[in-house]
Order: structure tokens, then sequence, then C-alpha cells
């Protein structure tokens, strides 16, 4: 195992900042793509304010976000990667569709309908008066949704989305089916000039088992960390957004 360190050393190093970029990029992508993809399925459709054109609108996004999730949530992501490189390669230059894009790509749609899940779950668990607050104040939905209701949803789902994050870093292994020069790809590469399974593979697993447990660890302390800060501060914007509700229903009313 010494002898492959020293000989290969470089390139395994190169390999491991390639999968952490496609976990970090795949997750925070996704976790960004997943925001669009809630307020997609959440939309509600009014049927005596809501325009004709905003009822097909909003009908027709509330069906594709779950056509989505169901679709990325259901098929595994090295049959993704398959269809999305060679579907796309006829379409883009291959200077431009690298399998690293392409790995960056699939990572960030695959991880997205996971997290909008997650974070939809969130969103319905909290309080319906906030909304309610929220738009007697004369906020409109858009805004409620990002001043509001996201940012709880986001801080309560941190725990999930370091998970998930946990997850792209072995997950994205499938990624060599396309030529993705990752961790297991790098492995595979060396196991074919040294023909050493056990020390090879073995090598692998501890690097994988290294850069997972170090992520576990921060995952938890943040996890900790934000059940002793989420009550304080969220009680504390709330407690200013009930106070600004009661004087401007006690204004209007004396």
């Amino acid at each position: 195992m010494i002898e492959i360190i020293r000989e290969y050393g470089t390139a395994i190093l190169a390999s491991i900042g390639i999968t952490l970029l496609l976990a970090v990029v795949g997750t925070i992508g996704g976790a960004i793509v997943s925001l669009v993809l809630v307020d997609m399925r959440t939309q509600k459709v009014d049927k005596r304010r809501d325009h004709v054109f905003v009822k097909i609108v909003k009908t027709i996004a509330k069906w594709f976000s779950t056509a989505y999730i169901t679709v990325f949530r259901g098929t595994p992501m090295i049959i993704q990667a398959y269809v999305l490189f060679y579907g796309l390669s006829p379409v883009f230059r291959s200077e431009l569709w690298t399998p690293l894009l392409a790995g960056l790509i699939i990572v960030t749609l695959n991880t997205a309908a996971y997290i909008a899940e997650v974070i939809r779950g969130n969103v319905n668990s909290l309080d319906i008066g906030q909304m309610e607050a929220a738009r007697s104040l004369g906020f409109s939905r858009r805004q409620a949704l990002t001043k509001f209701i996201y940012p709880q949803a986001i801080k309560n789902a941190l725990p999930s989305i370091g998970n998930e994050f946990i997850v792209n870093l072995k997950d994205t292994a499938v990624l060599s089916v396309i030529g993705v020069a990752d961790l297991f790809f790098t492995t595979r590469q060396i196991f074919g000039k040294t023909y050493d399974v056990i020390n090879t593979f073995m090598l692998a697993a501890i690097i994988y088992l290294i850069m997972t447990s170090l992520t576990s660890l921060l995952v938890n302390r943040l996890e900790k960390r934000g059940k002793g800060v989420k009550r304080n501060a969220w009680n504390f914007k709330n407690w200013k957004l009930k106070k600004k509700f009661w004087w401007k229903y006690h204004s209007k009313r004396y």
C-alpha cells in the first residue's frame, strides 16, 4: 500500500480533489435547484383570484416538479449518467461537453430531487400561521417564503443536507462509467497497472472512510450547534413578526 502511495500519490490526490468537487458542487447546486422545485411543487391555484393563464402555469409547474422528483429519485444515477452524457454528446461540442462537466450536472440534478423533498417536508412542518401573518402584513407569497419560511426550513434541513453530501462522496463513484476521473476511476486504473486488488481498493476504502467520517463529525457538530441557536434566533424573528402584526391590527381597530 505504501508503494502505491509513493508511485501514484499525485494521481490519487488529484482524484480526491475531483471527488470533493463533485460532492460540493452537487450538494450546493442541488440545494439551490431544490428551492425552485419546492416553490413549483407547493404552488396553490386560487380559483377565484388567479387568471386562467396563471392557473395553467401553476398547474404545469406543479406537475413538472412532481415528475422531475419522481424520475430522478426513482432511477439509478448510473443510468442518468449514461443517458445525459451520451444523449447530449451530439448536441454539444466534445471540447465543452467533458465527462467532468456532465458529472457535475448529473450530481446536481440528482441531488436536487432528494433535497427538494427534505425541504418540502420541513416547510410543511412549520406553523401555517407564519405564512398567514406575513401575507396579512402585505408580503407576497414569494417574499414570505424567502424571508420567513425558507430560512427556517433550510436550517432545520441542514443535517439532512449534510448527509446528502456524504452520500454524494460515495455515490459519485458511479460517474467513472462516463470517464470522470474521480477516486474510484483512478483506483481502477492503478489496479489495471499493478494487479494488486487488495491493497489498491483497501487504500481507496480508507480514503473514502476518512472523508465521510470527517464530514459526519462536521454535520453532527453543526446539528448540535443548531439546536442551541435555533430556538432563540427564530423565536426572536417570529416575535418581531407577531409584534408588527399586532400593532398593525390594533392601529386599524382603534
